[in-house]
């Protein structure tokens, strides 16, 4: 009698092509990212970013209005715009910052009620009456200022949007090699591997941010002060730090005053601006 013959299926096959194709992507993501290693002339750290400082520029001019509109548009009193263009471009002339290629613009917002300062690739610099309105002083409103620029010159943007692609493209290998569940877990570290570089970024904005208000004339004990303003203003409801892109004020006020021994290791001189 005939006996049908029960071939096994193909599924390692099929499993192996997956595999195959995962490397493949995974190894074209990072060799991609691997490719734009380049040396910031500034921090003299190495960094990979693939956008060029005019694409930076370009990308920050074409976000700015819509940025501002987000904060209810620029402030309406140019006196105290003048303030801020004043501060913001002092610390850029006195700093290495002014020997970059980026063109910065300083604006203040409208909105009273959001604490924030933020910049965008190539120079376009925001600060929210709100915060302006918390800062004691000329010196921290340059600190803040500095830290921004700070964000700026070390390219942190495009090195962001640089390491995203990155994690986008081992996330999609993931994915390809594994089941649902496994693409959500590669998903998930991803995003902590994000974050963390988020908090190392505001760190190294921090130490630049002394050294530039320095360069200008400022107190950079000042910036310790916008800390605590910081710490006062968030009445105590923050995320855990491990889940959000900002450290705590507390670690921040430790690291500025690590940055401001080493930058001054027989103190700070008199005669700066508070």
């Amino acid at each position: 009698m005939y006996r049908r013959t029960a071939y096994p299926r193909r599924q390692s096959s099929g499993i192996g092509l997956r595999l195959l194709i995962a490397v493949g992507v995974a190894l074209f993501s990072l060799f991609s990212y691997l490719g734009t290693r380049s040396t910031n002339t500034v921090t003299g750290e190495t960094q990979y970013v693939d956008l060029t400082p005019e694409q930076e520029i370009a990308m920050g001019l074409q976000a700015a209005p819509q940025m501002a509109q987000e904060y209810g548009g620029l402030y309406p009193d140019q006196q105290y715009q003048d303030f801020v263009d004043q501060v913001g471009q002092k610390v850029v002339a006195s700093s290495e910052a002014r020997d970059t290629p980026y063109q910065y613009d300083f604006h203040l917002l409208a909105d009273t009620n959001t604490i924030n300062a933020f910049a965008l690739p190539g120079g376009q610099i925001f600060i929210t009456a709100a915060l302006l309105d918390r800062l004691e002083t000329e010196g921290q409103l340059a600190g803040v200022l500095g830290h921004e620029v700070g964000h700026v010159v070390a390219r942190h943007s495009a090195e962001h949007l640089a390491k995203q692609k990155l994690t986008q493209g081992l996330v999609g290998a993931a994915g390809v090699a594994t089941d649902a569940g496994g693409a959500r877990m590669a998903a998930a570290i991803g995003q902590m591997i994000n974050l963390k570089y988020g908090r190392d970024d505001e760190l190294e904005s921090d130490r630049l941010g002394v050294r530039f208000m320095a360069e200008a004339g400022y107190d950079p004990r000042s910036l310790i002060g916008v800390m605590r303003i910081l710490e006062e203003a968030s009445g105590g409801a923050r995320q855990p730090e491990f889940s959000s892109t900002h450290p705590s004020p507390a670690n921040r006020m430790q690291a500025i005053q690590a940055a401001i021994d080493a930058e001054f290791p027989n103190g700070v001189p008199d005669g700066l601006i508070p």
